[in-house]
């Protein structure tokens, strides 16, 4: 066996053994996190909230997701993959946004429902 192959087969026997960590918070030291850090460490354009800005918020269940085929422009699947992971995520977004804005609220809610996994 050449020294090349050895090495990567160790180098891969070292990341099978290594405890995912994605995923697992370490909930005792985000307890521990203090709204100063907190403040310190978030993105500039979350400084400045009201405080009152989750008030009003609602917790919204993910609804299941269809795997799809969709031809899109390459332009616009360019802009999305530019900006980061879970591009399509964000493109989710945006039909969801369009959807919103162009039905009743009525509508909306008779989607929701016969799309939900449990009514299928």
């Amino acid at each position: 066996m050449s020294a090349k192959r050895t090495a990567n087969s160790s180098a891969r026997r070292k990341t099978l053994n290594k405890v995912p960590t994605v995923g697992r918070a370490n909930l005792a030291k985000l307890r521990r996190v203090t709204d100063r850090e907190i403040d310190h460490t978030s993105p500039k354009e979350l400084s400045g909230l009201p405080n009152d800005f989750w008030d009003d918020a609602v917790p919204v269940l993910p609804s299941g997701k269809v795997p799809i085929s969709l031809r899109v422009d390459i332009d616009v699947l360019d802009f999305f993959r530019e900006s980061g992971p879970k591009y399509q995520s964000r493109m989710n977004a945006v039909l969801r946004s369009f959807m919103e804005r162009t039905s009743t609220s009525r509508e909306r809610t008779k989607r929701r429902v016969a799309g939900s996994p449990n009514t299928r």
